[in-house]
């Protein structure tokens, strides 16, 4: 008895693992470009980043186009990985990585607007239920 009950929670749990899965926004996601809400928090309060963001899937990776409020900020490191920016017009903007929507992504932003460069910890959080598809 203590078998079949065993194995009955564990055919439950996989299916609705599956099942999570299945219902997950990016899932359906095709390669395309999309736009998010991203918020921003840690540093001083006085940065903030553009948000929506424009997102773009490809081979099922997500790629972010984050621009800052700031033309000051010369590099991002994030999971130890340093990424330049594209343009520093209107604002310092970067391509980078985004594993999951969602979820906090801890990233390090140096800004040169003080009188020297300074690395400042923030928290990205791109929401996945405001996902829309560029046109």
């Amino acid at each position: 008895m203590k078998k079949k009950s065993l194995l009955f929670l564990l055919a439950l749990v996989v299916m609705l693992a599956l099942v999570s899965c299945q219902n997950s926004p990016t899932q359906s996601l095709h390669d395309d470009s999309y736009t998010a809400e991203v918020t921003l928090s840690g540093g001083t309060g006085r940065a903030s980043v553009q948000s929506p963001a424009v997102l773009t899937v490809k081979d099922g990776a997500f790629t972010a186009e984050l621009v800052w409020s700031s033309s000051k900020y010369d590099y991002m490191v994030i999971d130890g990985e340093k990424y330049l920016p594209t343009t520093l017009e209107p604002g310092s903007t970067f391509v980078i990585p985004v594993e999951a929507l969602d979820l906090e992504l801890n990233v390090t932003a140096d800004t040169t607007a003080m009188s020297e460069p300074h690395e400042i910890d923030y928290t990205l959080r791109f929401d996945s239920s405001t996902l829309k598809e560029q046109k």
